[in-house]
Formats: structure tokens, sequence, C-alpha cells
């Protein structure tokens, strides 16, 4: 009987221990998406003159992932209550090929981001904050190395909201890639981190973006190309209203520039090209009238006849404190192109990552 009981007993001890080990298991699974949410809040919370939150936090154990929802971030005292970041969703999970090669990185994937840059909540006077202030942000939120990131359908707008009407330079659709963001497949390339970038602008330009970064810098070592191409120049109105005061009838604006810098020194150019553009004189009065025919007259004198283009190539060097773009230079690519030869509208592929080299003193 004694040892019936034993037995009984025993058997309790045996299987209390996976029990008690199976219900500590299921609490610290139920509980770590709040401390997740709470520790990215901390976070967020002590970079120095912005404030945010993350609304939730979904953990997702079978595949080694987590998932960010509605993560916002704007300076302390902004003017307006717009999200200088706004990030609906990001994905960030574990890649298991890495993981089996003993290497411990992750791929990110965003939907729908948004960063709202909004000239005047960005004057606004506030702690400054650092690279190392960010830097220690995102070591915080994802704590192992980046292998990939992608963006779908994202935004960038800049916002002038003292100027009348409101000025918003904005891409969206945006959809990018870039992977090795920090080096995690090979250290012996200068440039270790391919990206490419597509998205439409303000009046439906295409947008590309494409080149080789090193993030792993205070200040990032890049040779990039941009190009915007078949914008309809009417979308700019606002914006060339207020710093030109001139309005588009019809157009067509394309901007190409390639740009390298390494060790903060930067080497470029920027290539705006106006194509088939015609001035409205409308509900300007006779002073506003009278502007934009001599704005018209010269546009006619130093466009391009045979592509009926207006453009010109603008050169930029310097460290990155001091960057200065050659204006001379511009004035005369605007003769060049009016009456030698016309610039292609492409980019010129003449800038390559080494240009940017400078002896060190």
């Amino acid at each position: 009987m004694e040892n019936k009981k034993k037995r009984k007993v025993y058997k309790k001890k045996r299987y209390t221990l996976p029990i008690a080990v199976v219900v500590l298991l299921l609490l610290f699974r139920l509980y770590l998406p709040t401390y997740a949410k709470n520790q990215i809040n901390k976070s967020l919370a002590d970079i120095p003159g912005f404030y945010g939150e993350v609304k939730d936090i979904d953990i997702a154990l079978y595949r080694g992932a987590y998932v960010i929802d509605s993560m916002y971030l704007n300076k302390v005292q902004a003017k307006t209550q717009v999200p200088y970041l706004n990030f609906p969703k990001t994905d960030i999970s574990l890649e298991w090929g890495a993981l089996l090669k003993g290497k411990i990185v992750s791929d990110i994937v965003m939907h729908d981001p948004q960063i709202i840059y909004i000239l005047e909540d960005q004057k606004v006077d506030s702690t400054e904050t650092t690279v190392d202030d960010w830097s220690k942000a995102l070591t915080d939120i994802v704590p192992v190395d980046i292998n990939e990131f992608v963006v779908h359908n994202g935004k960038f707008a800049y916002v002038m909201l003292d100027a009348d009407p409101n000025i918003d330079l904005n891409f969206h659709s945006i959809e990018l890639t870039a992977t090795n963001l920090r080096n995690v497949v090979s250290k012996k390339r200068t440039l270790p981190s391919p990206i490419k970038a597509t998205g439409i602008s303000i009046g439906n330009g295409h947008m590309v973006l494409e080149g080789h970064i090193n993030l792993i810098k205070e200040i990032p070592d890049m040779d990039v190309s941009f190009s915007l191409q078949k914008a309809n120049v009417t979308a700019l109105n606002e914006f060339t209203r207020h710093y030109a005061g001139i309005d588009f009838e019809s157009g067509t604006f394309e901007l190409f520039s390639e740009v390298a810098i390494a060790d903060g020194y930067l080497k470029g150019y920027i290539k705006p090209l106006l194509s088939n553009s015609k001035l409205t004189g409308k509900d300007d009065g006779f002073l506003g009238v009278l502007w934009e025919g001599i704005v018209s007259f010269f546009k006619f004198a130093l466009k391009n006849q045979r592509t009926d283009t207006l453009a010109t190539k603008i050169p930029i060097e310097g460290d990155l404190n001091n960057v200065k773009s050659g204006v001379f230079p511009a004035v005369i690519n605007i003769f060049g192109n009016a009456w030698i030869q016309a610039f292609k509208g492409s980019v010129d592929d003449e800038i390559e990552f080494k240009d940017a080299f400078v002896e060190k003193k």
C-alpha cells in the first residue's frame, strides 16, 4: 500500500515540473509582446528632442519574427501634429539561411512608411540629436545585423507651410530594396550595400535611384545616381511661384544627378531639364505679366530650338560641411545646351566613387 502511494506521489512530481515549465513558457509568450513594446517605446523616448510610440507588437516565434504595428516619431516642439516618421507596419524576421551558417541577421520589410519633412517643424528649437542617439535607438529596435531592407509603397514629402499656397514636394509609391546594410555578407567591398528605389513624383514623374552605399560610418559613403523623368512641370507651380514668381501652363520637367561621397567629401552634379514649357500670365497683374514676359524672352533665347529644351548642368563638390556648387559652369552650360549641343535626358555615367577620394593632409 505504501509503495502504491509513493508511486502516485512520484508520478505527480514527475508531471509537475513539465507542466510548470509549459505554463511559464505560455506566460512568457503572452507577456513577450508587451515587453517588446515597452522596450521599443523606451528607446523612442530616449531620443533627445523627439517623442513617439508603438501601438502594438505581434510575435511570430515559429518564423523568428515580430511585427511592429503603427510606430511614429515627431519633434517635441513641432508646430504641427503630423508625424515626422510614420511606419504603419514593419516586419522584422530572422534569416534562417544565415542562422544555419552561424550568423544572426534579419530581414526588414516596411509597408506604407512615410517620412514627412515639414520645414517649420524641423526649425523649432529642441535638443539636438546625434548619430549615437539614432544608432542606439536602431540597435535597440533591431539588435541584429540587417541583411535585407525592403520598402513597399513608401512616401517622402518636403512641406513648407509658410509659403502661400503651401509647398508640398513629394514622392509616393516608393519601392526600395537595400541589402547587406551592416556588411553582413562581405567585408572586402568598399561599398558593400547595393540599393535601388523607384517611385512617382508630383506631376507623375518616374523616379529611379540606384547605386551602392556604406552605412557603417558616421557620414555614409556612397556612389548613387538619381533620375526623375517626364514630370508635369505645372505640379511645381507653387514652388516656382514662391521662389521665382512664375507659373507654367504646360511643359515637362526632368532631373538627373550623380553623387559620390567618400569620408565626408562629395563630388557630383545636378542636371535639370525643362522641355516644351509654356508660361502663363493669367491673373498675375501688370507686373506679374511683365516679369513672366522677361522670363519667357530669356527662356526662348537660351533654350535649344531643336529639342525645345532649357537645361544646365551644375557641378557640386566639397566637404559636406561646406559644399559648393559651380555657378559659373552652370551658366556656361545653359548656353552650351542652347547653342552647342543639347544635354541628353539621362544620367551621364561620369561620376565614380573614387572621384570623391581626396588626399588627407
